[in-house]
């Protein structure tokens, strides 16, 4: 019986328990209804009921072996995979963005901007909303917007320097409104090519033709340190991470980790060599990065997500959270569509961006069948960013 609790400790270790979430998750993304599959997200689902489980069966005993489904230190394990995929996720998508991303800068890069005010502007609009009609608190709802735009910087920003009655209203708004954060603009992005009936094969091919740009080769010998490019992403990680964490004096901002490592990828990506070392990473290679960061953040976060959802969960401020992701989806989709005239790969592009949703993204790349996509996130991204930072403390502001 010793062994078989040694065994069962094993099974419920970190590493065990982040492949076999990923395992499953994968099983189930790949289930198809109408041409609707969760994809990677449904790595996300799995984690998040591992997580709502743990909640009800905290732990078990067999042969007089206490087994323990989640511990601190578990915990904290999680936290890091989800930081390290965010890292991994973020900056293979500036590496891919960046080769046409500052040569491309042009009156489309305006609505871009205008894309990451406005669908912040109107999930901040809702929110205040809600607490001046529902007379919520308005820490809540802070937290609610955090989550419903999945944005942990928001998060930050309203927790920073409130009571801790305040701060622990605003987690728990973040963990209830999470869930569906995710998932909404995951399908979001898969149903309107759907509803709109857009020949995706079409699309797909005019939207490379009008994105394509030339891009100039090194005008002198580079060498590569490593086959597998391992080097120049690595180092652009790090990069980004101390990008990340410059703040900004005043009004104590910074672009964390994933804005960080976004900038540091859209940099190495557009300049390619430090001299005469070649800092470029090979498609292939990125999209593994990508994919793999894109996997482990999703466990990481999921986990611990699905543990807090439980335990905060209330119907009304679970639908506060479902309004304040959808609705500015719905009207970033319009502007897109009929203000700024966009092809709907660079509308949904932009509205993964705005919406900080890093699985959205990952979706729409596998909706579309190309990784240009990624542009308009990158674009929208970083303003989004901001913008929900400064939306969090103003309505701590006001309300």
């Amino acid at each position: 019986m010793e062994y078989l609790g040694g065994v069962m400790d094993s099974m419920f270790s970190l590493i065990f328990l982040a492949f076999a979430i990923g395992a499953v998750g994968y099983m189930l993304g790949a289930i198809s209804i109408k041409g609707i599959s969760l994809g990677s997200a449904g790595v996300l689902l799995v984690a998040l009921l591992y997580g709502v489980m743990v909640n009800y069966v905290p732990s078990f005993e067999i042969g007089g072996h206490t087994i323990e489904l989640m511990s601190d230190s578990l915990n904290a394990g999680f936290g890091v995979l989800s930081k390290i995929g965010t890292a991994l996720f973020v900056t293979a998508v500036g590496y891919i963005a960046g080769p046409k991303f500052f040569r491309t800068m042009n009156r489309k890069s305006l609505a871009y901007i205008v894309m990451g005010i406005a669908v912040i502007a109107t999930g901040a609009a809702v929110a205040l909303g809600i607490v001046y009609i529902f007379d919520v608190d308005p820490a809540m709802v802070v937290g609610l917007l955090a989550g419903g735009l999945t944005s942990t910087p928001g998060l930050s920003a309203a927790t920073e320097g409130v009571s801790k009655a305040s701060a622990d209203a605003a987690t728990a708004g973040y963990a209830v409104a999470y869930i569906y954060g995710v998932l909404g603009v995951v399908l979001f992005v898969q149903l309107m090519p759907k509803i709109l009936r857009v020949n995706i094969a079409e699309e797909r091919q005019s939207f490379v033709a009008a994105g394509q740009v030339a891009v100039p080769e090194p005008k002198r010998k580079l060498f590569k340190l490593d086959s597998l490019d391992f080097f120049p992403f690595f180092l652009a990680v790090a990069v980004g991470v101390i990008i990340g964490s410059i703040e900004i004096p005043g009004i104590n901002f910074s672009l964390g980790t994933s804005g960080g490592t976004l900038v540091s990828g859209l940099l190495f990506g557009h300049f390619a060599h430090i001299g005469p070392i070649d800092l470029r990473v090979d498609k292939t290679n990125l999209k593994v990065f990508r994919e793999l960061g894109l996997v482990l953040f999703l466990i990481g976060a999921g986990v611990p997500g699905g543990m807090k959802f439980v335990a905060n969960l209330k119907l009304s401020y679970f639908l506060y959270g479902v309004v304040l992701t959808t609705l500015p989806m719905i009207v970033g989709f319009i502007l897109a569509k009929f203000v700024f005239k966009l092809s709907i790969f660079n509308n949904l592009g932009s509205i993964t961006g705005g919406m900080t949703s890093t699985p959205a993204l990952g979706a729409l790349i596998s909706t579309a069948g190309t990784d240009d996509v990624a542009a308009a996130y990158a674009s929208t991204y970083p303003v989004a960013l901001v913008a929900v930072v400064l939306a969090a403390k103003i309505i701590m502001m006001l309300a």
